[in-house]
């Protein structure tokens, strides 16, 4: 097979391309006041499916308001919200089958919610007890469930892109008729492992979808100080795969763009970027100010393309919603929340025996040594360090 670029055109004079040759539509079905455009096309979508995008909406709003809060209180050490995106990630979610494999970078928690994660497996794994499924050690947020199938987070930027192109390819390899989804922000892009990722997957014909959030910022970095090309979207021309550019606050755009994604990579085992273009309403972190690197009049035009609001009131209009079954709802998560708060802060932390456990078929005599000192560092200095630290 030749690798000639895909052209028989030839030219006479130097004539370059440029950024502007490229031309990248972005999808739109769902406009602000909740209803379609004229003619647009809508995804497989129901009632119960648009009653569990919309439930999943609420707790994800209450779970970051509650949780936000919490670390302001000096309840648990940190908190990421996903406020404003939550288009872009659950509406991906909802176009997958349950066997997909996701890889998410760390905004992506209302996509775990999704998929059954219940409120005290969150609580769990934001206050490190014994029943956290990471056994603490990780940071808040840092979620992972073998069970539904959503690969632990890790906070380095764009690791998990060329991961997602092996678990996609490895499960081509087994015959199983699934991909492997990948989520990161537009910062992440700036990577080397995205590039990798993406031509890896392109050439290995691997059926991953890439899944880029593109929210504008990169912490405090505005996009046009983070590349000069026409967005994400235009690397994924670059890399030979299928890719489209889709309103990241039109949920119905997002499903849509991501059914027919998965479609094509599980056809032609090939992988596609999709890139969202949303908006980041609250600060990247609770370590974060953005009042450093952006107005709050540019956060107030965005609060009016707010996603949630615009979904509901679609829902509203098919007389599938009404104002008081979304306050019930609020209501009703906000309790639980709470309650679940509560119960996971006073629950004890995993043993130190286990620290050194999992890794390993047998710990090793270095690791044995190693726990040894720390407990003997945790009795000499009991004052620097919580009660429950040195639980055996």
């Amino acid at each position: 097979m030749s690798n000639a670029p895909l052209t028989n055109e030839t030219v006479h004079r130097v004539s370059f391309l440029d950024k502007a040759s490229l031309h990248i539509p972005i999808l739109r079905i769902l406009q602000a006041d909740g209803t379609t455009y004229e003619n647009a096309v809508l995804p497989v979508i129901d009632k119960a499916l648009a009653e569990k995008i919309f439930d999943t909406c609420v707790f994800t709003r209450v779970l970051d308001e509650r949780m936000l809060g919490a670390q302001r209180q000096g309840r648990i050490s940190f908190y990421m919200t996903c406020t404003g995106e939550e288009a872009s990630i659950i509406g991906s979610t909802a176009a997958l089958d349950k066997d997909d494999v996701i890889l998410a970078q760390y905004r992506e928690h209302a996509s775990l919610r999704y998929r059954g994660f219940t409120t005290e497996q969150f609580m769990n794994q934001m206050f490190s007890n014994e029943k956290d499924l990471g056994k603490g050690r990780q940071m808040p947020i840092h979620y992972g469930s073998r069970e539904l199938n959503y690969q632990t987070i890790s906070s380095p930027l764009a690791t998990q892109i060329p991961q997602a192109t092996g678990v996609a390819y490895g499960m081509k390899l087994q015959g199983k008729r699934n991909v492997a989804i990948c989520y990161f922000g537009e910062g992440a892009a700036s990577e080397g492992d995205f590039h990798a990722g993406l031509n890896m997957a392109a050439v290995l014909k691997s059926p991953t979808i890439f899944f880029c959030r593109n929210n504008g910022y990169a912490i405090s970095t505005p996009t046009e100080e983070q590349f000069a090309g026409n967005g994400i979207a235009s690397r994924g021309v670059g890399y030979g795969m299928h890719t489209i550019r889709v309103d990241g606050n039109d949920m119905l755009a997002v499903l849509a763009a991501t059914q027919q994604a998965r479609a094509h990579a599980l056809e032609f085992n090939a992988p596609v970027l999709i890139e969202a273009m949303t908006y980041r309403l609250g600060a990247h972190s609770s370590s974060d100010d953005p009042s450093g690197y952006r107005s709050k009049e540019e956060e107030a035009k965005w609060q009016k393309h707010d996603p949630v609001k615009r979904f509901k009131l679609w829902m509203i209009n098919k007389d599938w919603l009404t104002e008081a079954d979304e306050a019930k709802l609020f209501e009703r998560y906000r309790e639980e929340v709470l309650a679940a708060v509560k119960v996971a802060e006073k629950l004890p932390v995993p043993k130190l025996d286990e620290i050194i456990e999992d890794v390993l078929d047998k710990p090793t005599p270095a690791l044995r040594k190693q726990l040894k000192e720390l407990k003997e560092h945790i009795a000499k200095y009991p004052k620097a360090y919580p009660k429950s630290a040195g639980r055996l």
